[in-house]
């Protein structure tokens, strides 16, 4: 029996190797799992790393997805996803890394398991989670849902601030609109 696909919001990021090529490939990806359909990705800004400062800077966007998986296995999904792209977990949790795909939100509101924590226990202290939230929640695919409503209130109340974070000005290879 199938479930009713719910939407969810991703935060992705990669601060090793070809950074956009990485994202783009893990979009790429995402896209093609059984059941999933992207809906939307936000612009990308390039920022200095959090918590851990001796290492690159990282490139970030969120994106919005439906799907028909419940949390836990989206994220099974989404750790393979990284495995295959190089991710290597380490004890430094804030170290480096060639991709990192965060489960932020999803429809159902609150999740919570041994896996995964639903929304995101430090999302509204990230800047580099905020910003390309804010610009995700204006798409029009995503600015009308009811799940998303109360959600762009909370981001846009919350500062950002300029510090470490800039729109990112290199290539995108994915494209804007899935």
């Amino acid at each position: 029996m199938s479930r009713a696909p719910l939407h969810y919001i991703l935060g992705l990021g990669s601060n090793l190797g070809e950074r956009a090529d990485l994202l783009a490939e893990a979009i790429a990806r995402l896209g093609k799992l059984p059941g999933v359909r992207i809906l939307a990705i936000s612009e990308a800004v390039d920022s200095d790393p959090v918590g851990y400062a001796d290492q690159p800077n990282f490139l970030n966007l969120c994106l919005a997805i439906i799907c028909d998986k419940n949390p836990d296995e989206l994220l099974t999904e989404t750790l393979e996803i990284e495995r295959q792209l190089g991710r290597e977990r380490t004890a430094n949790r804030n170290g480096p890394r060639t991709l990192d795909i965060d489960l932020l939100f999803y429809e159902g509101g609150a999740w919570d398991s041994p896996t995964v924590t639903l929304p995101h226990p430090r999302w509204f202290s990230r800047g580099f989670v905020i910003l390309p939230l804010r610009n995700l929640l204006q798409d029009p695919a995503l600015a009308k849902h009811p799940a998303w409503g109360s959600l762009a209130a909370e981001v846009r109340s919350l500062p950002v601030g300029d510090h470490g974070l800039r729109p990112w000005q290199g290539p995108t290879p994915w494209s804007k609109t899935p």
